[in-house]
């Protein structure tokens, strides 16, 4: 029995145009904040917010897309676009990661101040609306590689944005400039910890490794173990999206007549037990001609 994604859609929906307008509204804020105060920090965190956005945007449409009905020419429609974007955004991550890891090991050499209180207020209001958007899509990213991807990006901006306020902070205290690059270094290898299994989960999804969450032993047990199957072969389960799962299989049977529910029984098993959304079995009898896919390298 499929899922029915109409209400998760409608939630990503909300949440990303949420997520949008807050996030535009903060970049043209920052921006504006960043000429007044003269702070070239604020002008290039601005256009780093802004980059956030198109992410948003990127991971928006590839639910919008996964949404959309099979083609004769797409059969199993645009799910595959979920992966993409959820590849791209750690990509784009860790590209935003390597520039600010590069700019605060500049700031070793050449420490630079805090363009004062308004640097700080400006980056507090950074933590509150990056915190807001990343919340949005905080149930959503324990199962989708995509939204996960955009909770990685305004969590990671929160995180910087909090590191500004701490920093600015200490140096009004102590003086010390040093510590802006500290803390950014620090932030980065935190959100680096949190990017890389993002990183890594997407790039097994895009070459149709079995998902994470997918147990194929017990698979493998389960179908073993059905009753009137005595050998499995050629099973596979790949990822059809960020959410959805697809598994085929051909099953050898001891007998000529099979219940009735037989097949739809097997599916359904597969979708409650094991989260496999899309099932494609295949009964083959011992006398039967052997299918040319029945090898070794089938197994």
């Amino acid at each position: 029995m499929p899922h029915d994604h109409t209400h998760q859609i409608n939630d990503y929906n909300r949440a990303f145009a949420i997520g949008l307008v807050l996030n535009l509204i903060f970049v043209a804020i920052e921006f504006s904040y960043g000429i007044a105060a003269e702070s070239l920090a604020l002008i290039a965190d601005a256009g780093h917010n802004l980059s956030d956005v198109f992410s948003l945007l990127l991971a928006w449409a590839a639910v919008l897309l996964a949404s959309r009905d099979a083609t004769e020419k797409r059969t199993y429609g645009f799910r595959k676009g979920t992966i993409i974007a959820s590849l791209a955004s750690a990509m784009l991550l860790l590209v935003a990661l390597g520039g600010i890891a590069w700019e605060a090991i500049g700031r070793f050499s050449q420490p630079q101040a805090v363009k004062g209180m308004t640097v700080i207020v400006v980056a507090s209001v950074g933590v509150v609306i990056n915190t807001i958007t990343a919340l949005l899509f905080l149930s959503g990213q324990k199962r989708d590689l995509n939204i996960r991807g955009a909770f990685l990006h305004m969590a990671a901006d929160a995180g910087i944005s909090l590191g500004v306020v701490v920093s600015g902070i200490m140096i009004i205290a102590t003086d010390w400039r040093l510590i802006d690059p500290i803390v950014s270094l620090l932030i980065v290898a935190v959100i680096l910890c949190g990017t890389w299994p993002l990183l890594r989960d997407s790039l097994n999804l895009a070459i149709d490794a079995v998902p994470q969450h997918i147990d194929m032993p017990e698979i493998k047990n389960y179908l073993a173990g059905l009753e009137n199957v005595s050998r499995i072969h050629d099973l596979h389960v790949w990822p059809l999206s960020t959410t959805d799962v697809a598994l085929t299989v051909h099953l050898t049977v001891d007998k000529d007549v099979l219940p009735k529910d037989f097949l739809s029984n097997i599916q359904q098993q597969l979708h409650d037990r094991f989260e496999i959304e899309h099932s494609t079995i295949q009964v083959e009898r011992h006398d039967d001609v052997p299918c040319f896919i029945n090898n070794s390298n089938c197994s």
